[in-house]
């Protein structure tokens, strides 16, 4: 039987509920898996040839899913980002693959791919200078400030001048994200596999925050064509097998992009669809290692 790894930040309980998701989904197609911790892995650059010793591998498989990363400083994230990358260069298929995470983990990143591909997205200000950002805020009559690095809606804040000096906290981390903000009730979370969409909701917050993990309510959609063309030009750009792509509608009926999920939760758009989202993305990951 096949084995192959899924990189987890929930090792004490086999990556949860979506853990659960996906080994059942890989044992349907007769493919064992093993639930590792990057931090658990170890380079070893001590032989002839460098190697990725992985818990519970005496060989490295042929595949990984890659269903969570631990956070961490700065030097343990570069550390198990590393390992993906050094794995995928060893011939493991890796998915999402370390470059894909990192283009989308980094909003500031995210958001520079995808303007400068012309993907709507909203205005964008990035700076370390509060008097910089001061600046930009008084400009603007209300603006979303938001970490770099973070998900869920953790963090996330709306701003106006009236709100000054901004706040210098562990989400801001003394860099200021700045986007306009786009008053709607809801957003939608357009799920894209393979270049294809393949389910997606409309969320709706108890407040001006969508996110299910926010309290969102989820309503399954038939997304518009220019929601689907949105998500999958999104996907595009940033090169990714598979993704949550979020976006919101303005009150002129434009569509933005506001966020590129590559390790995105699906428990919420899964109690809503009919389709079997884990099923969907371990069929792609099967098909990916075969041709790797």
């Amino acid at each position: 039987m096949t084995r192959i790894a899924i990189f987890t930040d929930e090792p004490e309980n086999q990556g949860g509920w979506h853990g659960a998701q996906l080994k059942q989904a890989f044992a349907s197609r007769e493919v064992e898996v093993t639930f590792v911790t990057l931090q658990d892995c170890m380079i070893d650059l001590s032989c002839s040839k460098p190697c990725i010793q992985i818990p519970g591998f005496e060989d490295p498989p042929k595949a990984a899913f890659v269903r969570g990363i631990a956070g961490g400083t700065l030097q343990r994230v570069i550390a198990r980002l590393n390992v993906l990358h050094m794995l995928k260069m060893l011939g493991v298929s890796i998915y999402n693959d370390g470059k894909a995470i990192e283009r989308t983990v980094d909003k500031v990143m995210t958001s520079f791919l995808l303007h400068r591909a012309g993907v709507a997205t909203p205005q964008t200000w990035v700076c370390e200078s509060r008097h910089y950002a001061h600046h930009i805020i008084e400009k603007n009559e209300q603006l979303v400030i938001k970490p770099i690095f973070g998900s869920q809606g953790q963090g996330v804040r709306l701003v106006n001048s009236n709100k000054l000096p901004l706040p210098m906290d562990a989400f801001v981390d003394g860099v200021f994200y700045l986007q306009s903000f786009i008053q709607s009730t809801h957003d939608y979370r357009v799920f894209v596999i393979h270049g294809k969409v393949v389910a997606s909701m409309k969320r709706t917050g108890t407040h001006w925050v969508n996110n299910v993990a926010a309290g969102g309510h989820c309503e399954a959609i038939q997304p518009s064509v220019m929601m689907m063309e949105l998500a999958l030009q999104a996907a595009l750009v940033l090169e990714i097998d598979y993704c949550g792509v979020d976006i919101i509608q303005a009150a002129s009926g434009e569509y933005y992009v506001l966020e590129v999920n590559s390790i995105p939760a699906w428990k919420g758009l899964q109690s809503v669809t009919e389709v079997n989202i884990a099923q969907l993305l371990v069929d792609d990951f099967l098909r990916k290692m075969q041709h790797a």
